[in-house]
């Protein structure tokens, strides 16, 4: 009897180191994919505020939740287990599907470009003007939540490629993972910079001087800070999705794109005074040059076949 006990502690130890050490391999896994969608997360991190700007206060956090519940769908409904069917049946395609995500990052962030050069933006058609305050905010949402699809797959796909050399297990917990904390940590930012302004509000009101200073402050700069925010997304667009583009096209052996990026961060981090950061920047700026070109070009094609069928 007493052996026998023996050797079942002996098996529920065993089984406690390897499920620890399962767990240890998915933390890994997941900060290391985690780590490679950054650039993503911040671009999702600068788009979102913008689809709570016209509304009541009130309406602000409720908008929130329902985006990132709509981001939950996306990617455990849909991404997760499309990315994980990809890693079984066709691995091949990883990379293909990540490169025109990649592009179109690209296109968003050139037609943004367009837009602000152009100096005419999006406008409110009398279809929209019309729409309720609910029926709005719906339409809103909805948007948000397709944004978010495209923003999502990308993460789900850079993390997959990221950990595709792992067992099926630990890349179907990672992912999961990924998904989970990455959209907690994005959504709760956004929550804190929609609310800024009423936090803002509410410190102007109570007492002592510095308090009430600080308040002012944040309220004024709810404003630079959105746009600052709009200009940093389109920046992590350009640069995630050239990136992207690059590392495809190396993949496939296909100059001179990427041999040129490569070339231009080896000379930077040769540089005097320079060094590996000197080195990482200059890959980064080549990578978002290179998803500026590509995003200009998808973009007038993209007016040239509108225009034609007109």
């Amino acid at each position: 009897m007493a052996s026998g006990l023996a050797a079942l502690l002996d098996d529920v130890a065993a089984i406690a180191k390897l499920a620890a050490a399962s767990l240890d391999d998915v933390a890994g896994a997941a900060g290391k994919a985690g780590s490679k969608a950054v650039g993503v997360v911040v671009d999702d991190t600068a788009v979102t505020p913008a689809y709570t700007v016209g509304f009541t206060p009130d309406r602000e956090l409720p908008i929130v939740w329902k985006i990132a519940l709509g981001s939950l769908r996306n990617k455990f409904l849909i991404l997760l287990p499309g990315a994980l069917a990809l890693s079984v049946f066709a691995p091949w395609a990883v990379t293909p599907l990540l490169m025109l995500g990649g592009g179109y990052l690209c296109y968003e962030a050139a037609e943004k470009i367009a837009e602000a050069v152009g100096g005419h933006g999006e406008a409110e058609g009398p279809q929209s003007l019309a729409l309720t305050s609910q029926a709005l905010e719906a339409e809103k949402v909805r948007g948000a939540i397709r944004t978010d699809l495209i923003l999502s797959g990308e993460i789900m796909a850079i993390s997959l490629a990221t950990v595709a050399d792992q067992p099926f297990a630990v890349r179907a917990a990672s992912l999961a993972a990924v998904g989970l904390l990455l959209t907690m940590a994005v959504y709760g930012v956004v929550g804190l910079i929609v609310k800024m302004d009423d936090i803002g509000l509410h410190l102007a009101k109570r007492r002592g001087a510095f308090v009430r200073r600080a308040g002012a402050l944040l309220v004024r700069a709810m404003a630079p800070l959105l746009e600052s925010l709009g200009v940093v997304g389109t920046v992590a667009m350009l640069w995630v999705g050239g990136g992207i583009i690059v590392h495809g096209l190396e993949r496939f052996h296909a100059p001179p794109i990427p041999g040129w990026v490569e070339a231009l961060s080896h000379w930077a981090r040769g540089a005097p005074f320079a060094g590996a950061a000197f080195g990482r920047l200059a890959f980064a700026v080549a990578s978002a040059l290179t998803g500026l070109a590509v995003g200009a070009m998808v973009l007038a094609g993209e007016r040239l076949w509108t225009r034609w069928r007109r």
